[in-house]
């Protein structure tokens, strides 16, 4: 049983939406220069990629779970200390001397997800929940909600070369789960792409 009901589930979102207006105009920019630094590649695509990710994670962790879902759900102050955890995990990958390597890559289903994964959650996901009957304030945002924040991170590992660290998929793989229950639970059902997502970036074969 959730400590919650829907309507104030989405009511949260609403909320949310309208007191950070307009830092969801940011998050797509932050998010796009994240896709344009993967794509192009070189050491510098190493360290910002991932200090993409973490301010979407910071802010989400902070800003939505600490400071508006925990106004409904409990169990909201430890999402929020996980996605602070993911934060630093992704900071930790930019400092490194070894960090996520990124550049052109031959086609395939790996990159071609991935690519689809970022749009899916940049583009595709909003409109979703408009098409299944939420209004702009209460759908979850790009880049500062945890649904759409996993999706995007699932397909920019998918774009960089090789398979990563696992260590960074800890979490998000944890949230696909959790978020992927409000597909049915709330009636979300953009939802169903955290669990393709998570099962691509930690090595599922993809057909």
């Amino acid at each position: 049983m959730l400590p919650f009901t829907t309507d104030q589930f989405f009511a949260v979102f609403a909320s949310y939406n309208a007191a950070i207006w307009p830092a969801q105009l940011g998050a797509y920019l932050v998010g796009a220069a994240a896709l344009a630094f993967a794509l192009r590649g070189g050491r510098l695509a190493g360290r910002v990629v991932p200090a993409a990710l973490a301010a979407m994670w910071l802010w989400t962790g902070a800003a939505y779970h600490l400071l508006h879902f925990a106004a409904i759900n409990p169990a909201a102050r430890l999402f929020g200390g996980a996605f602070l955890l993911q934060e630093l995990l992704f900071l930790g990958a930019a400092a490194s001397g070894r960090p996520l390597a990124f550049g052109p890559m031959r086609g395939g289903s790996r990159r071609s997800f991935g690519l689809f994964l970022v749009a899916y959650a940049a583009v595709l996901y909003p409109l979703l929940g408009r098409l299944v009957g939420h209004p702009w304030p209460e759908v979850p945002s790009f880049g500062v909600t945890p649904c759409p924040v996993t999706i995007f991170t699932f397909g920019v590992l998918l774009l960089a070369r090789g398979r990563g660290s696992a260590w960074l998929l800890a979490v998000p793989a944890l949230w696909a789960m959790i978020g992927g229950s409000a597909a049915v639970l709330l009636a979300v059902p953009q939802d169903w792409m955290l669990l393709a997502g998570g099962d691509a970036a930690a090595g599922v074969p993809l057909p």
